[in-house]
């Protein structure tokens, strides 16, 4: 079968399509956003390489970099529309089936040319926030109702987002719920992580913007400064609103506290393998893979719980706790005070998630993957 993946460049989409190789699929890749990356995970699939710009003529980004008004005029002309250069490269290819990764970025501007050549199949799938958060935004509302229509088949991180997109208009089959990159090498990790016995540090995802709510986790630590200071609490985070509130509120004065700034996937899965205790909080996301990487790295995860799609592998007061209303500073330090005091349940809760962790194995995961994609019929 040949499939046509429509994706941006991200480390879920390098590692979900990691599934597809030597799988027998030919696998073609169209970037709708025309990046020019040297990926090395990525340099097996056929891709339609530098398709936006007509000419890419000398001085082009001198004048980008100076004359950013002149440049945006020339760019008028210059770069092609993306679903021109989409329906040459469907046409070259003839795939059987389309996989579309995230409605915004590579559903919507499909459209047309999808609905144009709807004998061939189209799979979506859907990441994070985007139908939880993005059908409360008239516009964007619009685009989904549009396409959804059109989809044949979809996946998604978690269960919550199948049913809206029902609600949306998607009439299709449901091709499974897995994580948004696939599984994880259990066998590998598993180096990583200590005992619970060894383990004191207070991790927190340190992001402060659109959906995530640091802050308010930070504004919880300041009234549980005595009751943390046995622990280790480091944010990682390179963001200036956390930096600002850190400052403004001394906490970069306590000495069990650092702000270790941006750091590698590599390094945070580490870091989880020594943590007792995880807290993510936003008040918007999809099943977030921070969380499924503290539950198989031993963390107990204290996780904001949006439109209910975290629920689906926590269970609260069982292998972790869930965080209810994501603006309420008070709610989470009673969380966190909960989570210190109740030694018993962090140590239920290590052990129930080693167990529920098997279903997360990659290779289980690459199995189902390929599977639902056989499913598919492309009479």
């Amino acid at each position: 079968m040949k499939i046509l993946m429509v994706s941006m460049v991200s480390i879920h989409f390098t590692r979900w399509v990691a599934q597809l190789k030597d799988s027998g699929h030919e696998v073609y890749w169209f970037d709708p956003l025309d990046g020019n990356y040297e990926n090395q995970r990525l340099n097996w699939l056929h891709y339609c390489k530098q398709w936006r710009l007509k000419w890419n003529f000398p001085g082009r980004y001198f004048i980008k970099n100076k004359f950013p008004w002149l440049y945006k005029l020339i760019q008028r002309i210059n770069e092609r529309p993306i679903d021109k250069a989409f329906e040459a490269y469907l046409q070259e290819v003839q795939p059987d089936v389309v996989h579309s990764f995230v409605m915004y970025m590579s559903c919507a501007p499909i459209l047309e040319v999808m609905k144009k050549h709807h004998h061939i199949k189209w799979i979506y799938s859907a990441w994070g926030n985007d139908l939880y958060f993005y059908q409360n935004d008239s516009a964007r509302l619009r685009e989904i109702k549009a396409c959804l229509p059109h989809i044949d088949y979809m996946f998604a991180d978690c269960a919550r987002d199948i049913t809206i997109a029902k609600k949306h208009g998607f009439k299709g089959a449901s091709l499974g719920v897995y994580p948004t990159g696939g599984g994880y090498d259990l066998a590998e990790l598993t180096n990583f992580r200590k005992p619970l016995k060894e383990r004191n540090i207070i991790l927190i995802k340190g992001y402060e913007h659109h959906f995530g709510r640091c802050n308010m986790v930070l504004q919880a630590l300041l009234s549980l400064k005595q009751e943390l200071s046995d622990y280790k609490i480091l944010v990682y985070a390179d963001n200036e609103a956390v930096q600002m509130f850190v400052s403004k509120y001394g906490l970069d004065r306590w000495s069990n506290f650092k702000l270790l700034g941006k750091i590698s996937q590599k390094e945070l899965i580490k870091l989880k393998g020594e943590a007792l205790i995880y807290i993510g909080n936003s008040i918007s996301d999809g099943m977030p893979n921070t969380v499924l990487e503290a539950i198989i790295m031993g963390t107990f995860p204290i996780q904001s719980n949006p439109g209910g799609a975290t629920e689906e592998i926590i269970e609260n007061n069982t292998n972790g706790l869930l965080i209810k209303d994501p603006m309420d500073s008070n709610h989470i330090a009673d969380l966190l005070k909960y989570a210190m005091s109740n030694r018993a349940m962090l140590e239920s809760a290590f052990v129930y998630n080693l167990a529920l962790i098997k279903r997360l194995d990659y290779h289980v995961i690459k199995e189902k993957v390929l599977k639902a994609y056989d499913s598919i019929s492309i009479n």
